[in-house]
């Protein structure tokens, strides 16, 4: 079982940055794909990005790519989103979750985080 602790969120201006980080415990965290999720009020949840098991792969949809970035040490049982350039369209519930298969959807994933809200003012 490996349970998820998302943190980092807040407000920020566009055009800011900021650092979410997920926290894991469990013996197995290095066994798994790690992905960020987000939902938006009224929007369906969207994939952000995800890291192979050893992190030598990692994936981003057009919509954050060149912005955002993956990351994980294994031996911290941690995983980073760092968002630079932030839009206002970035505003939403940002989500960890941990695979046992490399994928971008989210039923592919069995153990999720509580969320931490990330807010982009105009």
């Amino acid at each position: 079982q490996v349970q998820l602790v998302e943190s980092g969120g807040g407000l920020v201006q566009a055009g800011g940055s900021l650092r979410l980080s997920c926290a894991a415990s469990g013996r197995t965290f290095s066994s798994y794909t790690m992905g960020w999720f987000r939902q938006a009020p009224g929007k369906e949840r969207e994939f952000v990005a995800v890291i192979n098991y050893i992190g030598s792969k990692t994936y981003y949809p057009d919509s954050v790519k060149g912005r955002f970035t993956i990351s994980r040490d294994n031996a911290k049982n941690t995983v980073v989103l760092q968002m630079n350039s932030l839009k206002p369209e970035d505003t939403a519930v940002y989500y960890c979750a941990a695979s046992r298969t490399l994928t971008t959807v989210g039923r592919g994933y069995d153990y999720w985080g509580q969320g931490t809200q990330v807010t982009v003012s105009s």
